[in-house]
């Protein structure tokens, strides 16, 4: 089985959520997609984070797509970090082939992550272009330091086939949603 994983608070979740998914389901050729909703991200404040149990539901919602399965799976399996989530996942499911998803906004931040050249080094990755990251990330300390095992976006299909470390940065048509700017006009009203 091909599944790629989403990570993240999903507070909330929204249309760009599902819209990597649906090009990574297409794209990569993959089988699932599961939403992995954080109970908490050790890197955002607490203070304007939804209830889990909320985020989840509302994951499920926006989500609506048989290949797309939101999990609580960090909760169950007691993990905090991803680089031990994967590494649990793949004990897990040791014959499930991973990659890992995300915005070029979280290339960009993986080097604040705990164990984050781990997350390489674990599972395949694809970096989905998001609006205005692209040329920053591209030229960051994650993409500098595993430039080396970047492939082409021609190849991107075969991530789930190679070795870690492998990536790759996929230019999608880019969707406006941001789970910060739609908690910013919930504030304001």
């Amino acid at each position: 089985m091909k599944v790629g994983l989403l990570g993240g608070s999903f507070n909330p979740a929204h249309e760009g959520h599902r819209h990597i998914s649906l090009e990574a389901i297409k794209l990569l050729e993959l089988d699932e997609v599961w939403w992995i909703v954080s109970p908490q991200n050790p890197l955002k404040s607490s203070d304007d984070m939804g209830g889990f149990d909320e985020r989840v539901s509302k994951a499920a919602e926006i989500a609506n797509h048989l290949k797309i399965k939101v999990t609580d799976i960090e909760k169950k399996i007691k993990t905090r970090y991803t680089a031990d989530t994967l590494q649990k996942l793949k004990k897990l499911y040791p014959e499930t082939k991973f990659v890992w998803l995300m915005g070029a906004d979280n290339l960009l931040q993986i080097p604040n992550w705990k164990n984050w050249e781990n997350i390489f080094n674990t599972v395949s990755i694809a970096v989905f272009d998001r609006s205005p990251y692209c040329y920053k990330a591209l030229n960051g300390k994650a993409a500098r330091r595993f430039a080396h095992a970047r492939i082409k976006e021609s190849r991107a299909k075969e991530l789930l086939n190679k070795k870690p470390p492998v990536w790759s940065f996929i230019h999608i048509k880019r969707h406006s949603a941001s789970s910060t700017e739609i908690r910013a006009k919930r504030r304001e009203l």
